[in-house]
């Protein structure tokens, strides 16, 4: 009986794994929570959802939901924002590998982050505040100029949502959002940069295909000035505290 209880507190000690193994591998699982969390997916959706409603992109996108269709309008115009995070993704890593090709040893793209997060949210800020209450801003007016250009709907289908993409990406190229993601790609994960940018245009392209004209009239370009610029400003912060 003794050494058949020896043989299994044998067995259990050698199956089971000794106590610092595990929480080595909670320590391990924990991280990885923590980087997921820090990752940047959050704060590209809360910054890219808040930079495109009522923006340039967003009336292009209602306006050609009612010129043509709705789905029309949301395939080519998310299409054209998921191809320039792509590339605003893949911009923010070419920043992200300057310090370790020059060898400076200082945190170059988190700087150019904080920098640019900081300079978009002064002029966003500076902007909401010259903005009257009830005063519209460029962003609509810019639109329908954009759309002035825009055929005749044809019976080519294909040939509508080229057009569509081409639009909102012309109007995308430059702007604040795409900017922004740049800076975040070069700061933060990329995959979940882009993963947390693409959600954002595309639930701020659902709500503008479906109703985009009703929703302007109640949007205040000034408020989403300031909480956008706010945002901005935030995210700089942030950025600068994660670099002492």
């Amino acid at each position: 009986m003794l050494i058949s209880a020896c043989m299994a507190l044998g067995v259990l000690a050698v199956a089971s794994p000794p106590a610092n193994a595990i929480t080595a591998d909670l320590s391990m699982v924990g991280g990885q929570l923590s980087r997921f969390g820090d990752s940047g997916a959050f704060q590209a959706f809360s910054l890219i959802f808040v930079s495109e409603l009522g923006d340039k992109t967003f009336f292009i996108a209602a306006l050609l939901a009612a010129k043509f269709s709705r789905a029309i309008s949301f395939v080519g115009s998310l299409g054209a924002l998921v191809v320039m995070t792509g590339i605003s993704v893949g911009l923010g890593q070419l920043f992200h590998s300057v310090p370790s090709f020059f060898e400076t040893g200082l945190p170059i793209d988190d700087w150019i982050a904080i920098v640019a997060f900081a300079y978009f949210g002064f002029i966003t800020l500076k902007e909401a505040y010259e903005l009257a209450p009830e005063e519209k801003g460029g962003e609509l007016v810019d639109a329908e100029e954009a759309l002035s250009t825009v055929k005749d709907p044809v019976e080519n289908v294909v040939a509508l949502i080229i057009q569509t993409f081409t639009l909102v990406f012309a109007a995308e190229f430059g702007d604040r959002s795409f900017l922004s993601t740049i800076a975040l790609a070069a700061a933060q994960n990329p995959a979940s940069v882009a993963l947390g940018a693409i959600a954002a245009h595309a639930i701020a392209t659902t709500l503008a295909v479906i109703g985009g004209a009703i929703l302007s009239k109640y949007i205040s370009e000034k408020t989403v000035g300031y909480v956008g610029g706010s945002l901005f400003i935030l995210f700089a912060a942030l950025t600068a505290i994660g670099l002492g």
